[in-house]
């Protein structure tokens, strides 16, 4: 197997810098490219917070999640993995329509029906709903990127630690972490990539990200393949640029060796 992929000129890249460059003079050059681009950009701040914050969110939980798995005790084991299997099971748009209108008027119902001061459902914005749902799939996936990375680390290392007197939390922020993170980080990577990709499914709530902007203008201006170009044109500019700069990272971190 060849390991000099990574020393490849990227012509990938120059092809879409090449695709990019013709698109920026279309928009230039054509009103209608050029208004579908405004109408679109307002959506990109909204896509890119719902997938940091869902991200973070899943992130958290998918650490606590991985730490339960491992856990001495059998009932936190089982229920981390209760929750892995049931989460990883359920297409994401599923489990996004579930939380919208099934999960968050439950919860309110019950808030309600103990005699707590009264909430409406709609008090609860969609996006809110939305960004739930995105972490609740998000980390079941993590969960299992966190578990890998932890065990990958030595077990020699972490009792060595041990007996120099290391408490639990400078055991793992020391010794497991840093290691942990060179195995966890190309799938962690990847995740966050498809992250950017799944927040467009927020736009069955009727979220105003790039998605929804863009259907919406689409249905007002009959101009499908020039609307859903710039779509995906948009999505793919965020990707790659995202998909690049951890590729960076991880270059960096693997030039750096094992942890001492």
């Amino acid at each position: 197997m060849r390991r000099d992929e990574g020393r490849d000129f990227p012509w990938w890249l120059v092809v879409l810098a090449a695709a990019g460059l013709v698109v920026a003079v279309m928009v230039a050059r054509d009103p209608v490219y050029a208004r579908i681009l405004a109408t679109l950009s307002r959506g990109i701040g909204l896509t890119l917070a719902v997938t940091l914050t869902a991200f973070l969110g899943a992130m958290a939980l998918g650490l606590a999640l991985a730490v339960a798995s491992l856990s001495r005790h059998l009932w936190l084991r089982q229920l981390a993995r209760l929750y892995v299997e049931v989460m990883r099971g359920v297409p994401i748009i599923v489990l996004l329509l579930y939380v919208a209108f099934a999960l968050v008027p439950l919860v309110i119902a019950g808030w309600n029906a103990l005699g707590l001061p009264e909430l409406q459902t709609r008090a609860v914005p969609l996006i809110a709903r939305a960004v739930l749902a995105l972490i609740l799939a998000y980390a079941a996936f993590l969960a299992e990127i966190f578990r890998a990375g932890i065990l990958s680390v030595a077990e020699g290392q972490i009792e060595a630690a041990s007996a120099l007197g290391l408490g639990p939390w400078l055991r793992f922020r020391l010794i497991v972490w840093p290691q942990a993170l060179r195995t966890i980080l190309p799938p962690f990577g990847n995740d966050f990539v498809a992250m950017v990709k799944d927040s467009s499914l927020v736009s069955v709530l009727g979220v105003a990200d790039i998605t929804q902007l863009g259907k919406v203008a689409a249905s007002g201006n009959f101009r499908y393949l020039e609307t859903y170009n710039m779509v995906a044109l948009l999505y793919l500019a965020m990707t790659v640029t995202l998909s690049l700069a951890l590729r960076r990272l991880e270059t960096r971190l693997r030039g750096r060796g094992p942890a001492r």
